[in-house]
């Protein structure tokens, strides 16, 4: 009788699994999306070169666009912004007033900025510098009139909010295309041994590029359930946004995007933009005079996502899931000498007194006496959206081969990932990148191998999701 009754509490508990995991796949999927203005006064010092630059004027308004998920119990939230990064103290405040004001755990925010290097400069040494002799010489910061940061971590929550209060039945489609001529690594092989970044148009000591691109382009449309309208698309895609410069904001190629994107999903559409991992990529052709202009990109990357359209992929059983890690990336030391050297060369950056190198040497010396010592804490998040769909978030400006590593062994047919997610430790180059050397080695916080350790985060995430479907 004993065995009866554990026989029958087995197939009852069984059923009870089962039961849940269908009604929560089957659970109906709503979806909201909002944008909020972060476009910061003019003047303000503005992001992307090592020498201090003054806003004058707005191209297009930079914007904190979101795109909240819920389905049965599960809740999720992707934040894009037109920033060329967002620091861990900023996206940390930001998630944690968002679960208050909507009840989404924070380790289920992914807040990711597209890298517009025509956005404001608001942390990093290179700022604190430039704000404290702005204090010694004036009394104030002329050029900080507002608190920025404290600003943007409530805008960001705002966006979260706002697309959760508009949540509605939704479906969605996703697929990848393929876009070429608009891509190329920057790192090259050189004549004489190197390897340099930028070498220049029509280089006769170029031997061979030092990397690879990745042409996919991850789209996901979101569409309204009762009348299949679209509310917003998101798109992953590895170019660097630097191809505007100026002193006027904007959001670079993206904003081009969503102005083309809407010529055909309608102009209410809400299009998002995540980087991929494009740390050692740009739109520079060496092998011609000519330069991609910033419309020429967007349009083209608009082009080829609406020749996809018709051929993206209904999601008939989503299943949101998230998975998050946090890895402690071991970061490069600095001796008494060398930060003494540092603070001493930081007048000299953006002047010709010092290489460049060094003063991107100078400014992440400095930028880890501005952190403080310790393994940096990185957060890894992998989203499932179906049993064929995800997506990672990955912090600061990661090399394309980690991005395609973690593609190549994800169990997911679609996977987009994202980088510039919730911290920015400058680049995060791969070993080899690391002993090959020039400007991105330089520029990073971190120790060779930390990128590897990102990859097998992020792909045991990924399998947990894609085990945890039954």
């Amino acid at each position: 009788m004993y065995l009866i009754q554990r026989w029958l509490t087995g197939i009852i508990l069984g059923l009870g699994f089962v039961v849940c995991e269908t009604s929560t796949s089957a659970a109906e999927l709503t979806a909201g999306t909002a944008a909020v203005d972060i476009t910061p006064p003019v003047p303000y010092r503005m992001e992307g070169y090592f020498s201090e630059r003054l806003s004058t004027g707005i191209h297009d308004p930079l914007w904190a666009k979101a795109l909240v998920f819920r389905q049965g119990t599960e809740q999720m939230a992707l934040v894009f912004c037109d920033l060329a990064m967002v620091p861990l103290d900023v996206t940390t405040s930001a998630r944690r007033q968002a679960e208050q004001q909507t009840g989404i755990p924070a380790e289920k925010i992914l807040i990711s900025a597209t890298h517009s290097h025509t956005g404001p400069l608001f942390a990093s040494s290179l700022r604190e510098y430039m704000h404290q002799q702005a204090v010694a010489k004036n009394g104030n910061d002329p050029y900080e009139k507002v608190d920025y940061p404290a600003e943007l971590a409530r805008k960001l929550a705002q966006a979260v909010a706002d697309a959760k209060k508009v949540l509605q039945p939704v479906k969605l489609e996703s697929g990848l295309a393929r876009q070429l001529g608009l891509s190329f690594n920057r790192r090259f092989h050189m004549k004489d041994g190197t390897v340099r970044f930028n070498p220049g148009k029509l280089n006769p000591d170029i031997v061979r590029p030092a990397g690879p691109i990745d042409p996919d382009v991850g789209i996901l449309l979101v569409r309204r359930l009762t009348d299949r309208q679209a509310l917003a698309s998101l798109t992953v895609f590895a170019l660097h946004l630097d191809t505007t410069g100026g002193t006027l904001y904007s959001a670079d190629y993206p904003y081009y995007l969503e102005q083309s994107l809407r010529q055909s999903l309608g102009q209410g559409l809400v299009s998002l933009f995540g980087n991929g991992t494009c740390g050692d990529i740009n739109h520079i052709d060496v092998s011609t005079r000519d330069t991609l202009k910033t419309q020429h990109i967007g349009e083209t990357l608009a082009a080829t996502i609406k020749a996809k359209l018709p051929e993206l992929k209904n999601i008939d059983r989503p299943m949101l899931a998230v998975r998050t890690q946090t890895v402690q990336l071991p970061l490069r030391q600095y001796t008494p000498a060398e930060i003494t050297w540092a603070r001493e060369a930081m007048h000299k950056i953006g002047t010709k007194e010092l290489s460049f190198l060094d003063q991107v040497k100078a400014y992440e010396i400095m930028n880890f006496v501005l952190r403080g010592p310790g393994p940096l804490p990185a957060l890894v998040q992998a989203f499932r959206l179906s049993d064929e769909v995800a997506l990672v978030g990955l912090p600061g400006e990661v090399f394309v081969d980690i991005g395609l590593a973690i593609k190549k062994a994800s169990p997911f047919v679609t996977t987009m990932v994202v980088e510039l997610s919730q911290d920015c430790p400058d680049y995060v180059p791969t070993k080899k990148a690391f002993v090959e050397g020039s400007y991105e080695t330089v520029c990073s916080w971190i120790e060779p191998g930390g990128g590897e350790m990102l990859v097998e985060s992020a792909v045991n995430l990924l399998k947990e999701l894609k085990q945890d479907i039954r």
